[in-house]
């Protein structure tokens, strides 16, 4: 499964941490709130540099492990993750991102520090071309997908656990292989399916869920608005800011609807999450005409996330944000916006 682009990587990337301070150790970063993807993928750079180079090495994540399936990979795997705020930030020389990049106001890597490691499969932005050593890969449907393949051509080895949350991660991001994926996608996941641990995975993707997650899910659809093929949810005050794109997720099924939308408040952001079903879209760039210079927002072909400060302006309520928004949306997929009308499930839409 692995890629002469891996391989010729794979030794620019020994040049890379075998320059650095010996003796430093090193910080492993997710994007906040942290997904499937980006959880597996910070374990396994972790796994790497500790035992391909002797590294010492702290994962950590800034925002929260809301998702229910998220807080049961972490807990059935084992996965050790240090919440941001705990970080002496003193005692690292070195920094990786995984999943994420720095500029892009989604991870808590600071504004003046240049991360030595970047893996995304985002398009790349402009900070990252500082970045010490970069692998980008945007036609890879997950970020877990690369660094699985640095995990093989490394001969550290895996072990149950780590096989599992990349199996997870993998078919997280991809769902089932439903979107986004490509030939090294389902490549790295038959490597290490075999090793996977099949009852802790079942738990992972079917955990239980607290009453709060039905509520929300009751406040979604009573609050479903619609114009033509494009559907909006907006939450409300939520507990978790991961519930946000799982909604537009579900939403995207509605028959009919090609877009899907939904927006979240948590910790004085307003959070949007869109999804499509068409393949040729570019969601990032969409998300980011949508929150303009308000806010930060990326993504890519069909899906996309992003959010906006709610008390940035005293004369914004958190209502009029959601209306603008969900018309912004509107407005740049042609749509018009003054038709934006609740969907009356009563009578099936």
């Amino acid at each position: 499964m692995i890629t002469d682009l891996t391989r010729e990587r794979w030794t620019q990337l020994q040049q890379q941490v075998r320059g650095c301070d010996a003796t430093g150790r090193w910080l492993v970063l997710t994007h906040d709130n942290p997904d499937p993807d980006s959880i597996a993928s910070a374990a396994t750079l972790g796994r790497i540099l500790r035992v391909a180079f002797r590294h010492p090495v702290t994962t950590a994540y800034g925002g929260i492990i809301g998702r229910a399936e998220n807080r049961e990979m972490v807990r059935a795997l084992g996965i050790h993750l240090t919440h941001s705020r705990r970080l002496n930030w003193k005692h690292y020389r070195h920094v990786a991102l995984v999943d994420c990049q720095p500029g892009t106001g989604n991870n808590q890597l600071p504004e003046e520090w240049i991360p030595d490691l970047v893996f995304d499969h985002h398009p790349i932005r402009r900070a990252t071309q500082k970045a010490g050593f970069t692998d980008i890969r945007t036609d890879y449907g997950a970020t877990a997908t690369i660094l699985a393949e640095y995990l093989e051509i490394s001969g550290v080895g895996s072990n149950k656990r780590l096989a599992t949350a990349l199996v997870y991660a993998i078919r997280s991001e991809t769902q089932d292989f439903g979107r986004e994926f490509g030939g090294a996608d389902k490549a790295a996941f038959d490597v290490f399916f075999p090793q996977a641990d099949i009852r802790a995975l079942a738990r992972i993707q079917s955990p239980r869920l607290p009453l709060s997650y039905f509520a929300t899910l009751h406040r979604s659809l009573a609050s479903l608005e619609s114009v033509s093929t494009l559907v909006v949810s907006h939450l409300g005050p939520v507990a978790q800011p991961d519930i946000v794109p799982e909604i537009a997720d579900l939403l995207l099924r509605l028959e009919g609807k090609t877009w899907s939308a939904c927006t979240g408040l948590y910790d004085n952001r307003l959070y949007m999450s869109l999804r499509t079903t068409n393949p040729r879209a570019d969601a990032g760039r969409l998300m980011r005409r949508i929150l303009g210079r308000r806010g930060k927002g990326g993504g890519h072909g069909m899906i996309a996330g992003g959010w906006i400060e709610t008390n940035d302006d005293p004369r914004s309520t958190a209502e009029s944000l959601q209306r603008h928004v969900a018309r912004r949306f509107a407005q740049l997929l042609k749509k018009n916006p003054d038709r934006l009308a609740p969907l009356d499930l009563g009578n099936g839409g």
